[in-house]
């Protein structure tokens, strides 16, 4: 089902950008349009506003713990209400790979298109949407990083990255090595572990994974809320062993000794919008 008509569709699926090579210009052509073309899964109308970042996701492991409601309330902004699924809040660690990185209607900018990416999460809702809470993003781009500080007001930091794959399993490893950020070491190997499916609504992976929106708070205590949108998730279970991780000390939290909950993705383009600030 197509967005004929859409604000933010264009009737032409091509981005077309015109580069300077040596004395003439070369042509390259970037279909960036495919992940409008599926919008039913989405619980609110796409926005109006035309999007501004497309991106895809690779190789991502979702690993969730369920903590308890009180030990990450104190941690989430006024403004923000926690999230919580029969009872439990959940911490999610997801080691992944960001490729095709590039503003609209640009060429992807050298530095910036593709890198490892880390984040520690929870859930929360404002407004009626429900999003995501990002306590750290780590990423081996400082380019990025900074720009996401500045332009989408997220909490990214400087680390040492390296991801490898071999065959169906990722070797992922991160040190954080931003000046006066805390610590956060991260080493696990993962592996997808059955067949792709879709989460169905109402269970615990749909609550998980199904999350159009970011939630971002400012300097000045400010609330943004990033807008996003992709095809519905392609989970399959998956299998990790995780040799190091320090990613919840930054925030005093003590992961439980019970195994995690893992979901596996291997790839997902989206797009991202300009944030919009949070009506005090």
């Amino acid at each position: 089902m197509g967005l004929v008509g859409h604000p933010c569709h264009s009737p032409i699926p091509f981005v077309f950008a015109f580069l300077l090579q040596g004395e003439g210009w070369k042509v390259r052509v970037y279909d960036a349009m495919d992940p409008l073309d599926e919008f039913a899964n989405r619980p609110w109308p796409l926005p109006r506003a035309p999007w501004v970042l497309t991106m895809t996701w690779e190789d991502l492991l979702f690993a969730h713990w369920p903590v308890p409601a009180e030990s990450l309330a104190p941690l989430i902004p006024k403004g923000l209400t926690l999230e919580t699924f029969e009872g439990n809040a959940w911490l999610g660690i997801v080691p992944f790979r960001m490729t095709g990185v590039r503003w609209r209607f640009l060429p992807p900018v050298p530095g910036t298109a593709a890198f490892p990416e880390l984040n520690v999460r929870t859930y929360v809702i404002a407004e009626g949407k429900p999003g995501v809470w990002f306590f750290s993003l780590d990423a081996a781009s400082r380019l990025a990083v900074r720009g996401a500080r500045w332009l989408f007001h997220l909490p990214y930091f400087d680390a040492e990255m390296e991801t490898k794959r071999s065959g169906d399993a990722v070797e992922y490893r991160s040190r954080r090595t931003h000046a006066g950020a805390p610590g956060a070491d991260f080493k696990a190997r993962y592996a997808p572990g059955g067949p792709v499916y879709a989460s169905q609504a109402g269970t615990l992976e749909h609550f998980l994974t199904a999350r159009y929106c970011l939630y971002a708070g400012d300097g000045r205590g400010r609330l943004w809320r990033g807008e996003i949108h992709h095809t519905p998730w392609p989970l399959q279970h998956a299998e990790a062993e995780i040799s190091l991780n320090t990613m919840t000390a930054q925030i005093g939290v003590i992961l439980p000794q019970t195994p995690p909950l893992l979901h596996f993705a291997q790839y997902l383009e989206v797009l991202a919008w300009a944030p919009q600030r949070l009506q005090p």
